[in-house]
């Protein structure tokens, strides 16, 4: 897409928008790479400006302009489950997972509820358009916030209007019915002593195919089905129907993000393709949640010397597969930020934690998501083997991000219950003594729970949240500077460390 009619861009780390010119309130705090649409003239001193929002206006002062456009990766905050958006500096757009389905998460909200905001309010947009979706694997905590965004009429949860997909890339591992309506990832082969997966989904055609029955045993199961399908129904900015194909090693680039093509480069490493009985096939790892983790899809994204790592759920037999098979090419691993492989999960490999040696890891993990992760060994394993860097008797890096710790909720204590009437009137208030009598009805949804739990609490005591922060670590660079900035939750100016690429 186009410049979404940016005029100019924020050139300092952070700055910040003042309700007059003049100074005053404080609006909000831009991060370096933001966009502004001026309103007035630019000269010394404060310039009005729109930015990050329709209807956030206020003045900046002009010496924090004149940066631009960066490319932006923000790590979304989805509780238990990964959500990345990769926008390129000429507005080129990527998604990559987007966590459990809204209706599954504590908060009610996903990745495509950040899309959402990102399109419509940050740029001004009533469409998002996305130059790419990938699902990095066919578990529910990736693909079912993709599920969301491609339904932008879903209980009218999203401001746009619409959105249109380019591409949509995958796996390749899906999750089928066999003969007897039983759950299976499908046909295997044996070659060289081991035993590969070679039912894979592959392009429009195999997709067409599989949501709409073709045959018992090639026919989709569940909510993967169910993603599939409106996978096959998305469409294009011209309108017509999205392309769809699979990823591997030997893709080498995605498509329209190669040499020659794009100044951000996204490179495929994984999952590792195999030849088994004379077709393609992805490696058994072990049991089938072993299998869909570990044959995750496997990108850098490179853009002047900067590397990012974007890692999906791999394991530890599937690094110990991709460090043989890129034998003597270790170096492609090495990174200036990687995306932690599974939440923080210990089913890691020291080997491939060395071979990326990153300058920052970023931890997606969930509140109550029910496998503890991040594992405190994973912490630090991530920190021991993160790239070193001192600079004044302080270490710049490495620096360990989590989602889940970057999130920050602020409680009070109810002191009275009002019912207020349709012209806005007090009709009746409880408080005092009568409080103590009241109880609240809620709902609670565990995360990847398809059906919510019902409970009641008395409302004396007990406390709500009037304030919530989400977990999104934003990491953006020109190409030799890599900053990341995440939100603090006292007055909504971002935290920021910066650092310079090794490559």
């Amino acid at each position: 897409m186009p410049n979404p009619g940016f005029d100019d861009y924020v050139s300092v780390p952070s700055a910040k928008i003042h309700t007059e010119p003049s100074g005053g309130r404080i609006a909000g705090h831009l991060l370096w790479g933001d966009g502004v649409k001026l309103l007035g003239e630019k000269r010394q001193g404060k310039v009005k400006v729109r930015a990050r929002g329709r209807k956030r206006i206020g003045w900046i002062a002009s010496e924090d302009l004149g940066g631009e456009s960066l490319l932006e990766v923000y790590f979304i905050d989805v509780g238990q489950g990964d959500g990345v958006l990769v926008k390129t500096p000429d507005f080129r757009h990527v998604m990559i997972d987007g966590g459990h389905p809204r209706r599954s998460q504590m908060t009610g909200k996903n990745a495509a509820d950040f899309v959402d905001w990102k399109f419509f309010e940050d740029y001004g947009l009533d469409h998002i358009e996305l130059e790419a979706m990938i699902a990095s694997h066919n578990d529910y905590d990736h693909y079912g916030g993709l599920a969301d965004l491609l339904d932008t009429a879903q209980e009218e949860e999203l401001d746009a209007k619409g959105v249109s997909v380019e591409a949509f890339y995958h796996a390749g591992m899906s999750w089928w019915v066999d003969a007897n309506g039983k759950r299976t990832l499908g046909k295997t082969e044996k070659s060289g002593g081991r035993e590969f997966y070679v039912q894979l989904l592959e392009d429009r055609a195999s997709a067409e195919s599989a949501v709409n029955g073709g045959g018992r045993a090639h026919r989709l199961q569940g909510a993967w089905k169910d993603f599939i399908e409106k996978v096959v129904s998305a469409r294009r900015r011209n309108g017509r129907p999205t392309p769809i194909a699979r990823l591997s090693q030997r893709t080498q680039f995605l498509p329209g993000f190669g040499p020659g093509h794009s100044d951000a480069l996204v490179r495929v490493l994984g999952p590792v393709e195999f030849e088994a009985g004379g077709a393609p096939g992805l490696p058994k790892l072990g049991a089938e949640s072993k299998s869909t983790n570990g044959n995750s899809v496997l990108l850098r994204v490179d853009y002047g010397r900067a590397r990012i790592l974007l890692t999906g759920d791999l394991n530890k037999a599937s690094q110990q597969l991709l460090l043989d098979a890129f034998s003597g090419q270790r170096l492609e691993f090495q990174c200036d930020v990687a995306k932690a492989c599974h939440h923080g999960s210990e089913d890691v490999s020291f080997s491939f934690l060395q071979a990326m040696s990153p300058a920052v890891t970023v931890i997606s993990s969930g509140d109550g998501e029910g496998h503890d992760h991040p594992r405190p060994r994973v912490v630090a394993a991530s920190g021991a083997t993160g790239h070193l860097s001192v600079e004044d008797d302080e270490i710049v890096t490495p620096l360990v991000y989590s989602t889940e710790l970057a999130r920050s909720t602020a409680h009070g204590k109810a002191t009275a219950i009002e019912l207020v009437g349709a012209n806005g009137q007090v009709e009746q208030r409880v408080e005092g003594a009568a409080l103590s009598r009241a109880r609240v009805s809620y709902q609670y949804t565990k995360p990847g729970a398809l059906r919510p739990q019902s409970g009641q609490r008395p409302m004396n005591g007990n406390c709500i949240v009037v304030g919530l922060v989400y977990g999104l670590v934003n990491v953006r660079t020109d190409g030799k500077t890599i900053l990341t900035a995440t939100l603090n939750e006292g007055n909504g100016s971002w935290s920021v460390k910066s650092f310079q690429s090794r490559f």
